[in-house]
């Protein structure tokens, strides 16, 4: 410490010097650095209000983060930014184009749009006239606003204008698959839903209805040969003569109800029970009778009057009603085939169609159902092009308003003045220590002694006389002057700038 005490005293003007000219050229930067002076304002975007739960479902509202997005292009949009030449007074001086390109870059750098939080939007602008930064930052605000409000109007309309073509579209599309499944169907009548089902069921039928007469008609065929037979076995016309005679006859007769019971009936009906006693009955009367002993007289003979035989008839009678009844069987089964075969080819003519008609049937649901889902959403889109063109939906509002800056932001003269002081101060220490360090002169007895290793026995101290007593006064006046222009100066700015003369 006293050698660097004995460093400053030899050498106070270079140091203060030093020290002085450093300060004095910070304070000149500061002096000569720009002043940038900052606006900001705040946007608020509402998108929670009374409407959003009341329409949820039927209308399309804008998110933030879509809106918060999209913000930087709307405000740095061609549109927003020649109203922002405009207001800041650029426009005044005519610039050309490439000017005016570049004045847009020089805005768009000292801009900054940011989310402080999700639903705040904060806009800052510096410039080095106030006034400006102010105007500047109000209309940027103003016209963002304006554009975003304008651009959700805008997107609106243009959906509701898509979607409405869409379904203008999809109408004659759905007008168009209904005149062809219409066409088709009066072309093919049998091209019609649950025809196929139908014809399925009066298939089943008809083939239930041949069938069964099938089995009619051989009944009816055994019932014909069995008259037949029996018919053949009698005669048409019948003797009667003796006692004996009239069984026989009577006997016939029985036989012939008996085989005609049998024919509906088995051996176990009472009906034919009944027949067969009477039947005994009468064989035991004729074996009784043919028992007696005849007597041949003159009186008797066995020519007599002819009678017709009632069974032959009854016989005649029953094979024409089977005869009948088979004629009626055959006739119903060949309608029926007949029928049938028409049922088919109908069957087939479906079948063949039933492709084209189910792909008709389905471009025709495949458009109503698109035709339907976009008349829905057209409405939806209309209410959303309300909403948006009646500022309903989300709105933005400034939250707090562009004020006029009264002190430059940034880096301040003040601020590069202390530094200057600071960087000074520490340039003229660290040029003391240099000296210190790297001059190889000796300064004190304790160095010898360290560094030859060899004990010093005295010391001759410096005699002062009165020249070098007035030549040290004097580099100490310059050095107190030269280190006092500092805080004049610092003073002198410091004052001007408080009235307000910088």
């Amino acid at each position: 410490m006293p050698i660097g005490l004995k460093e400053i005293q030899r050498r106070p003007v270079i140091l203060a010097g030093i020290f002085t000219a450093i300060a004095l050229m910070a304070l000149l930067v500061g002096l000569l650095l720009p002043k940038k002076y900052s606006s900001t304002t705040s946007i608020f975007v509402e998108d929670r209000n009374i409407i959003a739960p009341l329409m949820e479902g039927r209308a399309v509202a804008t998110s933030v983060n879509d809106r918060a997005s999209i913000l930087r292009e709307v405000a740095f949009s061609r549109r927003v930014m020649d109203e922002i030449l405009e207001t800041g007074g650029w426009m005044e001086d005519d610039p050309s184009p490439l000017e005016q390109e570049k004045l847009i870059e020089k805005i768009v750098d000292r801009t900054t749009i940011s989310n402080s939080s999700p639903n705040l939007i904060d806009i800052a602008y510096t410039d080095s006239d106030p006034e400006r930064a102010f105007h500047v930052t109000k209309r940027l605000a103003d016209l963002v606003i304006s554009e975003s409000l304008a651009t959700k109007e805008r997107e609106s309309s243009e959906a509701y204008a898509f979607i409405d073509s869409q379904v203008k579209q999809y109408h004659d599309k759905l007008t168009q698959a209904e005149a062809d499944l219409e066409d088709f169907r009066q072309t093919n009548p049998d091209a019609r839903p649950g025809t196929d089902a139908d014809v399925n069921a009066r298939i089943g039928e008809l083939r239930r209805i041949i069938e069964s007469s099938r089995m009619d008609l051989i009944d009816a065929h055994s019932r014909e040969s069995a008259l037949q037979s029996q018919l053949s076995g009698e005669s048409e016309i019948t003797l009667v003569q003796t006692r004996a005679g009239q069984f026989r006859a009577r006997l016939a007769e029985l036989q012939a109800e008996r085989d005609r019971l049998l024919l509906q009936y088995t051996d176990r009906h009472p009906d034919v029970m009944r027949v067969q006693h009477q039947i005994a009955d009468l064989q035991e009367e004729l074996r009784r009778e043919e028992s007696r002993p005849r007597v041949s007289s003159a009186g008797q003979s066995l020519d007599g009057p002819a009678a017709f035989n009632p069974l032959y008839g009854e016989l005649k009678s029953k094979l024409a009603d089977a005869r009948r009844q088979s004629a009626a069987t055959s006739a119903r089964i060949s309608s029926a085939e007949a029928m049938l075969s028409n049922e088919l080819a109908r069957s087939n003519r479906i079948a063949s169609s039933e492709s084209k008609l189910a792909e008709l049937t389905r471009d025709y649901e495949v458009n109503r159902d698109l035709y339907q889902d976009l008349l829905k959403r057209r409405e939806n889109a209309r209410v959303s092009m309300n909403l948006d063109a009646e500022r309903r939906g989300l709105t933005f509002r400034i939250q707090e308003p562009a004020a006029m800056p009264l002190r430059p932001s940034g880096l301040r003269t003040m601020h590069v003045a202390v530094a200057g002081l600071l960087l000074g101060l520490l340039a003229s220490l660290g040029l003391l220590f240099s000296m210190i360090k790297f001059d190889p002169r000796v300064r004190s007895a304790s160095q010898i002694e360290s560094e030859a290793r060899l004990p010093v026995l005295s010391t001759i101290p410096s005699y002062v006389t009165g020249r070098d007593r007035r030549r040290h006064f004097r580099r100490y006046a310059i050095a107190a002057t030269v280190f006092l222009t500092v805080p004049v100066a610092y003073g002198l700015v410091y004052l001007l700038k408080s009235t307000g003369a910088l």
